[in-house]
């Protein structure tokens, strides 16, 4: 074949390719050799000379294929009374509808690869691009020929979805109706055909660049939705006369599943969700008082699976619709949290309020991840519960002791006992789920800080690697600045142990024998909470202690030069051997109790009036600690009042099943009461000055700012530890005017200035 132009007769050529055309319109037979030549035929056509026949050729097929179509229509297609195929006693339309779509849809398709010369070469060059149908104001159909396949598909709807459309959709409908009410009539074949029929719709639009599925929505989509909503309805003001929410809301759930697949059998993909909206609408939205009428009996009583179906059907629906449930079900946490927690007494009433509200937060932790498929809105629900239950105060003048109990709850697993180290780490990773909920942050930094330093200072710690874990635990959850003093608690037991080891080292060196075991804690003062207890209290070291602290003094001046060294004796203890009873006993005690019994190394009795002055004990830690010894019938008294005369006497009858045993340090004569009111009074002076800080550093960085504007720069900030009260703030703001950091602005009664 050559494919140089040359002057061809149109008529001559038309015929066969008209007859060949035919044939693939129609899914007929067509030899091979009558195929190419056919190509050929196109090709010859559209660039003949000295006149291309593209476009005569292109008007002669859109004439054939109008005239295929509408003879379809008349012949295969259009209702005929005389028909035997019937459903529901009338002729089967959408049966010859989709018999004759099927044909045509796929002889078209040959038809556009016969063509393909034509679209390629003459149809496609002469397109109007999509940049000029936006920027033109152009509409994609307006002067332009369309590709034979496209062309095609444009007839069928000219031609025959224009006429039948009504009667289509009338039988489809009447379809989906019979399959929603289980007729044995809707087939597999049936629902086959059905489905084809209505995604023609979509198929005959499909090469438009815009408004594909418009053609469907206007026919099916939207017809189908109205009458599913009056189906809807009724269907639903029927179940709401014979059954109770339970089986309502098992019925709606096996109905929303059925409507689901049902659009997916015959409809086109984006009309599932529209469908389904429409069913939430009239069986959940418009039936709400209905479904929530029982809701408070199902949550308090926790049925798990009405809760299942409920949060089912109300998932998709709008988050304020849900509000009652989640509302209903944060009021439950609340009320059994607080039932949990209200008879707590007791001595560790602390392990008791962490573990119960452990108990309370996992139990609905995994109720909401069994029930409601962990939805963030009943997880906030449950944070916000535990949150109101775990800082709720008693009274309004009572404080919130969570954060003490949450701070001596990990005092009561970090002290030596014999839990293992895997349940005490496992307890103190769950505790953290608890402290994260205290508001009053500071506070338990307060107790937790004062509890770690006994523990530290007096060796009563479980696991050093423990400690540090629960502190890298409280950094994570509250950043460096919160456990920056712990750390450095922790920092200078590591030191005082490398610090010792040296002494040690230079006392072997020199040949110095101290004649006691001496282990010393350097601490450094702004770091440990030794509270009004830092005070120093007037005291008489000991003949036997003398030596020991004058060298360690040296030492340790010598190391670090300029350095201050204030010996805190009431917080020391040692161990004292008894050697003067019929038994040897080795007693732990407090430096004030084995000062007092170093005394008598050289008599056997002594008044109050020599113990006192010798020791220069002011009285009330003289009376204190004399007594602990009293009670421990190590010393006798000749009287109650320990007084001037009194006379005090080793007792030689003294005995003791056990030969090692610990006398109970003498505690200030503070009640539990007083030590939290000192405590939270520490807490308010902290909070007085952080504020403070917090107000001098943002008005510097903003220099000029709106009082409303300030007290939520400061809300932001504090949040992390605390949230400070309004009146708080304004006293410290009157504070800091006082102290002429900031100033009213002039003219403005609710902005300050900073003063530089």
């Amino acid at each position: 074949m050559s494919l140089t132009p040359k002057s061809v007769d149109f008529n001559e050529i038309w015929p066969n390719l008209r007859s060949t055309a035919e044939a693939v319109i129609t899914l007929g037979n067509v030899n091979r050799s009558d195929w190419s030549t056919r190509f050929s035929d196109v090709y010859t056509l559209c660039v003949a000379h000295p006149e291309p026949y593209a476009d005569r050729l292109y008007n002669e097929t859109k004439q054939f294929l109008e005239n295929h179509v509408q003879n379809m229509l008349a012949t295969k297609v259009a209702l005929d009374p005389c028909s035997t195929s019937t459903v529901n006693g009338e002729p089967d339309l959408l049966q010859r509808y989709y018999d004759a779509w099927t044909e045509y849809s796929q002889g078209v398709k040959y038809l556009d690869n016969l063509y393909s010369y034509l679209n390629q070469q003459h149809i496609k060059k002469q397109k109007i691009s999509d940049a000029e149908v936006v920027y033109g104001n152009l509409s994609s159909d307006t002067m332009e020929q369309m590709e034979i396949g496209e062309l095609g598909l444009d007839i069928w709807h000219i031609y025959m979805i224009k006429n039948l459309s009504d009667d289509l959709v009338k039988h489809i409908l009447e379809d989906i109706k019979a399959d929603r009410c289980g007729s044995p009539e809707i087939t597999p074949n049936r629902v086959k055909i059905i489905s084809g029929v209505v995604h023609s719709f979509v198929q005959v639009r499909g090469y438009k660049r815009t408004g594909q599925l418009k053609l469907y929505q206007e026919l099916v989509e939207f017809p189908l939705v109205m009458a599913s909503a009056d189906y809807y309805d009724n269907e639903a003001a029927k179940l709401l006369k014979t059954c109770t929410v339970s089986q309502y809301m098992e019925e709606v759930i096996k109905i929303l599943e059925e409507e689901t697949k049902r659009a997916k059998k015959f409809l086109h993909a984006t009309s599932m969700w529209r469908l389904r909206k429409k069913c939430e609408d009239r069986f959940v939205n418009r039936r709400l008082d209905f479904i929530y009428s029982e809701c408070k009996d199902m949550v308090s009583q926790e049925k798990r699976k009405d809760l299942r179906n409920m949060y089912k059907i109300l998932k998709p629906i709008a988050d304020n619709l849900k509000s009652q449930l989640i509302h209903t079900f944060l009021d439950h946490i609340k009320n059994e949290g607080l039932e949990t927690i209200s008879t707590l007494s007791g001595e560790n009433i602390h392990i008791q309020f962490v573990e119960n509200m452990l108990k309370v937060h996992q139990k609905f932790h995994e109720l909401i991840a069994d029930v409601f498929e962990n939805d963030s809105l009943f997880l906030s629900a449950l944070d916000k519960a535990c949150a109101s239950i775990i800082n709720r105060r008693p009274g309004d003048r009572q404080p919130c002791r969570s954060a003490e109990y949450v701070a001596k709850y990990c005092d009561t697993l970090l002290k030596k006992s014999k839990t293992t180290e895997a349940e005490i780490d496992q307890k103190l990773t769950n505790n953290i789920t608890i402290f994260k909920y205290i508001e009053d942050k500071d506070v338990y930094q307060k107790f937790y800080s004062r509890l770690l330093a006994k523990r530290l200072i007096h060796e009563q710690s479980q696991s050093m690697d423990a400690e540090e874990a629960m502190i890298n635990r409280l950094k994570q959850a509250c950043g460096y600045e919160f456990t920056n003093k712990l750390h450095r608690m922790f920092t200078d037991i590591s030191l005082s142990v490398d610090l010792n080891n040296k002494f040690n080292n230079h006392l072997k060196q020199e040949n110095i024998d101290l004649g006691i075991n001496l282990s010393i804690k350097v601490l450094q003062a702004g770091a440990w909470p030794l509270g009004p207890t830092q005070v120093v209290i007037p005291f008489a070291v000991p003949q036997e202690f003398e030596k020991s602290i004058r060298m360690f003094e040296a030492f340790y001046h010598k190391s670090f030069n300029g350095r201050k060294l204030t010996w805190l004796h009431h917080m020391c203890h040692g161990e004292l051997k008894l050697g003067y009873l019929k038994k040897t006993y080795i007693v732990t005690m407090q430096t004030y109790q084995m000062a007092m019994l170093l005394l008598f190394e050289s008599c056997d009795s002594l008044t109050c009036k020599d113990i006192q002055s010798t020791l220069q004990l002011n009285s009330e830690t003289f009376q204190k600690h004399l007594q602990s010894l009293l009670e421990s019938k190590l010393l006798n008294a000749s009287s109650e009042n320990l007084e001037g005369n009194t006379k005090i006497e080793l007792n030689f009858d003294y005995s003791n099943k056990r030969t090692k045993f610990k006398i109970t340090s003498a505690m200030q004569k503070e009640t539990q009461q007083e030590q939290i009111e000192h405590t939270i009074s520490a807490v308010d002076e902290d909070r007085k000055l952080y504020l403070q800080a917090a107000i001098v550093r943002i008005m510097k960085s903003r220099k000029v700012l709106k009082h409303n504007a300030l007290i939520q720069e400061i809300l932001s900030q504090s949040r992390v530890s605390f949230t400070p009260s309004i009146s708080m703030i304004k006293k410290c703001i009157e504070s800091l005017i006082d102290k002429q950091y900031i100033e009213r602005t002039p003219n403005s009664g609710d902005e300050y200035s900073y003063v530089a």
